[in-house]
C-alpha cells in the first residue's frame, strides 16, 4: 500500500510539473565541480603505531544538461563524478549523483541516484563543509587505522537523518518556495541500490520502503537572517539471512532539525539528530540511543572566516578486538580560520580535539584501554568552479 501511494504521488507530481511542452529545445550543458587537498598531523593516546602525518584529496566534476521548453518547463539531468579508490593501486571513478529533474511552477521532481532530503538540505550549523573549524571536513577520517576510529559512534560522521546519506535510487518531490518555506518528500525502495543495481532480496540487510519528509525555511528581518530545517525519515529493516539463523534489525526511525541565526558578519547555530535504535541487531541487550548535537559559530572579516564548533555523538560501539558491545560517546571540539585567496580558491587551518569515552572496560576490549584523546591539526585547501 505504501509503495503504491508514494508511486502514485510521484506520478501525479510528474504530470503536474510537465504540462504540455511544445517544440524540442536545445540543451545547455553546465560544468562545475570542486576539489580539496588536506594535510594533517595527528597525536593521540592510542595511536597503535599509526603514522602521525597523512594527506587526503578529493576531486569532483558536476555535469548538468538543462533545457527550457516554450511553456517555461525546465528539465534536464545531473551527474557528479568523483575520483575514487579501487582495489590495490587501481584508481577508479564513481558517481554519487546521477538523476533527472523537472522544474515548474508546481515544484521540482528529481528521480535517480541522489542523497536524501536532510543530507541535501538539512542545516547542521553555520560551519558547513569547507569552513575550517566545522564538523563536515573529513577530519576524523585521519584517525583511520587506529582502534579509536573503529569505536567512534555511528553518528560522529552522520549528522542528519540516519539513512539520508544513502545514495540509493529514489524519487524526490520539492514544493515551490512560499514565504521562505519549502517542503519535500522522498521515497527509496531499497538502501544501497543505485544506478542500475536492482535488489529485490529480503535476506541481505539494509532498509526498504524508506520515506523522508520535511521542510526548510529561510528569511531575513532587518539585519538578521534565519535558516531552519526539520526532517523525519522512516522505513522497514531487512533481515540478514533466512529462517532461524537470520539476523533481524530494528526499523528505521530518525529525525533531524537545525537552525542558524545571523546578524551582520556573525552567525550562530546548530542541529540535533536522533535515530534511537535504528538498524541495531534486535538480539542486542545493549542499545545506546544514537544521536548527535552540534553547536557552532563563525565570524567573517573580509577574506577571513573565523569558526568554532562543538559536537557530541553517542551510539553503541563494538570492540575491534573482542566484538564486545557497549555505549560510546565522542566529543569533538574544533576551531579554525579560512582565508579566501581568490574567487573559488580557499585555504584553512583547523585544530580539532577528540575525546572518546566508552563504557566497556580494558578487559572487555582485549586488554587495551578503549578510551582515547586525539589532537588533529589540518591544513585544508579547496577549489570550487
Amino acid at each position: 500500500m505504501k509503495r503504491s501511494l508514494v508511486t502514485g504521488c510521484a506520478a501525479v507530481a510528474i504530470i503536474a510539473c510537465s504540462g504540455m511542452a511544445s517544440a524540442q529545445t536545445k540543451f545547455e550543458v553546465k560544468i562545475g565541480g570542486d576539489a580539496f587537498f588536506q594535510g594533517a598531523y595527528v597525536e593521540q593516546d592510542r595511536d597503535e603505531g599509526t603514522r602521525s602525518t597523512e594527506f587526503a584529496n578529493r576531486f569532483r566534476v558536476i555535469v548538468t544538461p538543462v533545457a527550457t521548453a516554450d511553456n517555461g518547463l525546465e528539465y534536464g539531468g545531473r551527474v557528479r563524478m568523483r575520483a575514487a579508490n579501487g582495489a590495490g593501486n587501481v584508481r577508479t571513478m564513481d558517481a554519487d549523483r546521477a538523476f533527472i529533474f523537472v522544474n515548474s511552477g508546481f515544484g521540482t521532481l528529481q528521480a535517480g541516484t541522489i542523497n536524501g532530503l536532510s543530507d541535501e538540505f538539512g542545516i547542521i550549523g553555520p560551519n558547513v563543509e569547507g569552513i575550517a573549524g566545522g564538523p563536515d571536513n573529513n577530519t576524523v577520517e585521519f584517525l583511520t587505522g587506529s582502534q579509536t576510529y573503529s569505536l567512534l559512534p555511528t553518528t560522529t560522521n552522520n549528522f542528519r537523518a540516519f539513512a539520508s546519506g544513502d545514495v540509493g535510487t529514489k524519487v524526490i518531490y520539492l514544493t515551490p518556495t512560499i514565504a521562505g518555506f519549502q517542503g519535500g518528500v522522498s521515497y527509496t525502495p531499497r538502501t544501497g541500490d543505485s544506478h542500475t543495481s536492482i535488489n529485490r532480496r529480503q535476506d541481505n540487510g539494509g532498509f526498504q520502503d524508506v520515506v523522508e519528509a520535511g521542510a526548510t525555511y529561510t528569511n531575513e528581518f532587518g539585519g538578521f537572517s534565519v535558516a531552519a530545517s526539520a526532517f523525519y525519515q522512516f522505513g522497514d529493516a531487512v533481515d540478514d539471512g533466512v529462517g532461524a539463523a537470520a539476523t533481524r534489525f530494528e526499523k528505521l526511525s530518525s529525525v533531524h532539525a537545525g537552525l542558524n541565526v545571523g546578524y551582520g558578519d556573525f552567525k550562530i547555530g546548530g542541529s540535533y539528530a536522533y535515530s534511537g535504535d535504528s538498524g541495531y541487531d534486535k538480539s542486542l541487550t545493549v542499545k545506546e540511543k544514537q544521536d548527535i548535537w552540534i553547536v557552532g559559530a563563525q565570524y567573517a572579516a573580509g577574506p577571513f572566516i573565523l569558526a568554532a564548533n562543538y559536537s557530541q555523538s553517542r551510539s553503541n560501539g563494538t570492540s575491534p578486538n573482542t566484538g564486545f558491545v557497549a555505549p560510546v560517546k565522542a566529543e569533538l571540539y574544533q576551531a579554525g580560520v579560512t582565508y579566501t585567496i581568490a574567487p573559488g580558491l580557499t585555504t584553512g587551518l583547523e585544530y580539532s580535539y577528540l575525546d572518546l569515552d566508552s563504557k566497556m572496560t580494558t578487559v572487555d576490549n582485549g586488554g587495551i584501554n578503549p578510551d582515547d584523546r586525539a589532537h588533529i591539526i589540518m591544513i585544508d585547501t579547496r577549489l570550487a568552479f
